[in-house]
């Protein structure tokens, strides 16, 4: 929903209509599919034909030096994420050069330097695959940070599309999009077909998703969601009060300096634990990326809040950058939080919170806001029993989240009712048919605010309100087992824009309750999960929480 930049030069072009105000675009073009490239070695041939640009992925492997003999289908997939890695390199240098030569232009600057941080954080779960996940058979790791890494490198592409005025962005972005990206998804395409068909190549394709009629192998068994939960008193290691001194053996004054306490690189099993005393802490909170395993612990929502109104109508803040609560680091935990943004519905991309934590896990936590409040923006998150209350896409991003046992709200958007609204709950951001990213809504209830409902009871043919809309081509968003009220319209989904994304995209339901759960008269591009598939979705299987939460 929220391309990575959003420069306040553009702020008034998207207050134009509805669809202007939601920047989604199309994703940039990519090389045609096209036949195996003669004189390329057999094994070479077979294993790129799992990917969507075989003959890019022939010709690029063929010419890498460290190839061996014969290789196998590991050492292949290997050597693709090398040529992907160098390619980010390759971009890496092309965006510090705008960044060098855009000292006249802030938002030029801006774009630039947003870049090279996504970059990074590419580069860091690009490494991770070949240093770590493909050396010990993690395939769902190495699935999973690949996934993000294109979401980076997508995101990258999105922000200098902003300011493509000169001939370096230009190239920039043709290299971003025909090269980096594309040798990114030909390694993850051919990571998916390993793992999920091993070693014999020849049962290898181009990735299918379930609107193919494809669904992976999963346990069809036990619970969908997660039993467990946080225990009910937790050891803190620093805690945050409001108004006392800090240091180690007080309160710390803020979020942020409780964080910044927090030592870097804890291994699995280790967390630092930051108990947040009841009260308002009006701050903007950013845990990097180095701090991982970092829990915050409220003392109940509206109890303890953590507030902003960073926004995208604000000169030099872009949508990624406008969240009161960030996080990057991997393993994050919390309970018992409010989390606000409270720019207000006039502001448009406002985020109270974004989460690109790997092995993330959210509960009792209320997320206010309006346009883009929850930003599930990558990698492997839970959320169960939070309130989360927005209007526009208001919970978006290119991750694999489950919303299990949440309580999700529309809010108003305008005080006048006769005008009448549309709203969406979702737009996820999948751009890749072979990332194992999607929404899942668990026995969740889908409702309005008792604001809003006063609203809608009042015009109700007026006010629409749907569970999603594609952001990007392969969007991917399910609810099973929901309470969807009656305020969903019985189209159920939104169009994005004329009939993008309506022949890839998957929105599947199944056994949801609710006035708003007819399926009689969906739109004809939405599905009903067949009931043997919908543990594809679970917690285990999607998540692969079985791993990292005691389940």
């Amino acid at each position: 929903m929220a391309t990575l930049l959003h420069l306040s030069v553009l702020s008034l072009l998207i207050s134009l209509s509805y669809a202007s105000r939601h920047h989604h675009f199309t994703q940039p073009a990519r090389p045609p599919l096209r036949s195996a490239v003669a004189g390329i070695p057999p094994e070479i041939q077979q294993a790129c034909m799992a990917t969507r640009y075989p003959e890019t992925c022939q010709s690029t492997i063929a010419q890498f030096p460290k190839l061996p003999p014969n290789p196998s289908p590991l050492e292949i997939i290997e050597s693709a994420f090398s040529i992907s890695a160098e390619n980010l390199k390759t971009a890496q240098s092309m965006v510090q050069s705008i960044l060098d030569s855009s000292a006249a232009s802030v938002n030029r600057s801006n774009a630039a330097k947003t870049c090279l941080e996504v970059l990074g954080y590419s580069e860091r779960r690009t490494a991770a695959v070949a240093a770590d996940a493909l050396p010990r058979g993690r395939m769902k790791d190495a699935r999973a940070w690949a996934s993000a890494s294109i979401v980076y490198q997508y995101d990258c592409w999105s922000a200098l599309k902003y300011v493509n005025d000169t001939q370096g962005v230009n190239q920039t972005m043709s290299f971003l999009d025909t090269s980096l990206i594309v040798s990114t998804s030909n390694a993850l395409s051919m990571t998916r077909s390993l793992d999920l068909f091993g070693n014999d190549t020849k049962s290898w394709g181009p990735p299918k998703t379930e609107r193919d009629g494809f669904w992976e192998a999963s346990s069809g068994s036990g619970e969908l969601g997660f039993a467990g939960g946080f225990p009910s008193v937790l050891a803190a290691n620093a805690t945050v009060c409001k108004g006392d001194a800090g240091g180690a053996g007080g309160c710390y004054k803020t979020v942020q300096e409780a964080v910044d306490a927090a030592p870097s690189g804890l291994e699995s099993g280790e967390r630092f634990v930051i108990h947040i005393k009841a009260g308002v802490y009006e701050e903007i909170v950013r845990v990097p990326f180095e701090k991982k395993n970092v829990v915050f612990w409220g003392d109940g929502m509206g109890e303890t809040v953590i507030t902003g109104s960073l926004n995208a109508g604000i000169p030099g803040i872009t949508t990624y950058n406008t969240p009161t609560v960030g996080v990057m680091g991997d393993g994050f935990m919390a309970t018992g939080l409010t989390i606000q943004n409270t720019a207000g519905p006039d502001a448009h991309q406002a985020v109270a919170f974004r989460s690109d934590s790997d092995l993330s896990f959210v509960e009792n936590c209320e997320f206010l806001g309006n346009q883009d409040t929850l930003y599930a923006h990558s990698l492997r998150q839970l959320y169960k029993s939070c309130r989360i209350t927005g209007n526009v896409d208001f919970i978006f991003g290119n991750s694999a989240a489950i919303f299990q046992d949440c309580t999700i709200l529309i809010g108003p958007r305008q005080v006048t009712p006769e005008k009448g609204e549309t709203n969406t709950v979702t737009a996820h951001g999948r751009t890749d048919p072979a990332q194992s990213a999607g929404f899942a809504f668990l026995g969740c209830l889908v409702n309005g605010t008792d604001e809003y409902m006063k609203l809608y009871y009042s015009k109700p043919k007026v006010h629409q309100d749907y569970l999603g809309r594609p952001w990007k081509q392969y969007s991917r968003t399910v609810f099973i087992n929901c309470v969807l009220e009656k305020l969903i319209a019985p189209a159920g989904w939104l169009p994005w824009s004329g009939d993008f994304a309506l022949s890839t995209l998957y929105y599947g339901e199944y056994g949801n309750t609710g006035g708003g759960a007819d399926l009689s008269k969906r739109v004809p591009w939405s599905s009903q999960i067949p009931a043997d598939h919908i543990y594809s979705y679970s917690v285990r299987n999607f998540l692969q929480g079985d791993e990292w939460i005691e389940l």
